[in-house]
């Protein structure tokens, strides 16, 4: 039975131990601090111990595409030499780097953002087939903007050389594996789900053919990276909108069987995650962010970014009802994991409402009737604990004393602001001053225990 300090191989990459930040956002850019950024983001985590980091959704071509402000783009070789200093720091410390691969397609900003909209009216989002009539209805209705360009067949492949050289890229640059953004809406979402998918070519058709993009994207990263650790989030769509809102959407056995192919292809490791067919609270589940929503100093971004303050109150009312639709049961991908991992060989990393050290040991098999993975991982408490390693590894909760539980309330006041550039960072009082306390008292030190 595998504990969380249980060092693990993922391709030819000997992982530490088995405690993983999840990709979050860190609105590095790539302006001349943004390297500065993403060592001050990245480099706690690596100190406080964590074995291995992925850094958040970057994004393969440099126009286009970004799903969020601050996005960083990898497109350009020269700027991701400098990223060398950023993979060094984080070996100096023991661990492991993953970069996650990403383009946004329907759900880049262009679609969303009304102030990016107007700045950038030339751009046109990138689509696997026709929007779906839910997302035209949208557009009819003003709340999102839609005016795609179908990939052609030979543009899907010249998209899948992007994501294979930007992976040679980063190779030079010394991370030590390749994350592909499989969910979360983004393009290879759209590209496996039968809601987006409705191509008759070579990449649609059949649950075969729509995996086939990533079957591509693979080869490409082999020839350009040699043999580099490839691994992907695969999507289940349960908890999209019902029937008839939603009828074609992959179920929980699609997402199994996109994972038992996945290694096929020669995938390294997946992380199953259960995500919607939409962009929604489905990716950040927990509390309504009500002082998010009510801090007077991100109201004028708030307008720009969402067209005006009728739109912006009625996407903080669809964040209050679906921070109450939406499950968020510690572990929600635990069942979705344990049965990916009855299908492959290769590992299964498990991330979404894992909080405490006790949950991490039974999911990684420390308890009996468990073993849903062979990694944990989180996002969100590392804004509100960047050192949170000191505090998980090397606990005496593996021995059956005291249980540590992180200091994140999955209240998401750190990830709303986020639509108007802000960085992610912890605003919850409570939060901070806790996390204050255990400062003080060493909590985040190497060697210190809980």
């Amino acid at each position: 039975m595998a504990t969380l300090e249980d060092p693990i191989e993922i391709g030819g990459c000997r992982v530490p131990n088995r405690l993983y930040r999840a990709p979050l956002l860190e609105c590095a850019g790539n302006g001349p601090d943004a390297v500065d950024t993403l060592i001050e983001d990245l480099e706690p985590a690596a100190a406080s111990g964590v074995g291995l980091l992925c850094q958040g959704a970057t994004i393969v071509r440099g126009e286009g595409g970004c799903a969020a402000p601050g996005m960083t783009r990898v497109h350009d070789p020269d700027f991701v030499s400098r990223l060398s200093r950023l993979t060094d720091r984080i070996h100096d410390h023991g661990s492991k780097l993953f970069i996650q691969l990403e383009h946004g397609g329907l759900r880049s900003m262009e679609t969303w953002h009304a102030e990016y909209r107007r700045e950038h009216s030339g751009l046109e989002q990138l689509a696997v087939s026709e929007p779906p009539w839910q997302l035209r209805a949208l557009d009819r209705a003003g709340f999102l903007s839609y005016d795609p360009h179908v990939l052609e067949t030979e543009e899907v492949y010249e998209l899948a050389a992007d994501f294979g050289r930007v992976a040679g890229y980063a190779a030079e640059a010394g991370y030590d594996g390749i994350h592909l953004a499989g969910a979360n809406m983004g393009i290879v979402q759209q590209f496996l789900s039968p809601f987006y998918n409705r191509r008759d070519d070579e990449f649609g058709g059949s649950p075969e053919a729509r995996l086939r993009f990533l079957a591509v994207i693979y080869e490409e990263i082999r020839e350009r990276a040699g043999e580099l650790p490839v691994m992907a989030k695969v999507p289940a769509e349960t908890p999209a909108p019902p029937a008839p809102i939603v009828r074609r959407k992959l179920s929980l056995e699609d997402g199994v069987e996109i994972a038992r192919r996945l290694e096929k292809v020669g995938y390294d490791a997946v992380v199953p995650v259960q995500t919607s067919v939409v962009w929604d609270m489905s990716i950040v589940r927990g509390k309504y962010p009500d002082r998010a929503w009510e801090n007077q100093a991100l109201q004028e971004g708030y307008d720009a970014a969402f067209g005006g303050t009728v739109r912006k109150r009625l996407v903080a009312l669809g964040n209050r009802l679906q921070s109450l639709q939406y499950n968020t049961e510690p572990a929600w991908n635990e069942a979705f994991c344990r049965r990916v991992r009855e299908q492959v060989s290769i590992p299964v990393l498990a991330e979404g409402g894992i909080r405490e050290r006790r949950e991490m040991d039974r999911l990684l098999g420390g308890e009996p009737g468990a073993g849903a993975c062979d990694m944990v991982g989180m996002a969100r408490p590392f804004y509100a604990e960047p050192r949170l390693g000191a505090r998980l590894l090397e606990t005496e909760s593996a021995n059956g004393g005291e249980d540590v539980r992180v200091l994140c309330e999955s209240c998401n006041n750190c990830t709303v602001p986020q639509v108007t550039g802000a960085p992610g960072i912890c605003r919850t009082p409570a939060v901070l001053r806790r996390r204050g306390e255990l400062e003080r008292e060493g909590a985040y030190e190497r060697g210190t225990g809980d």
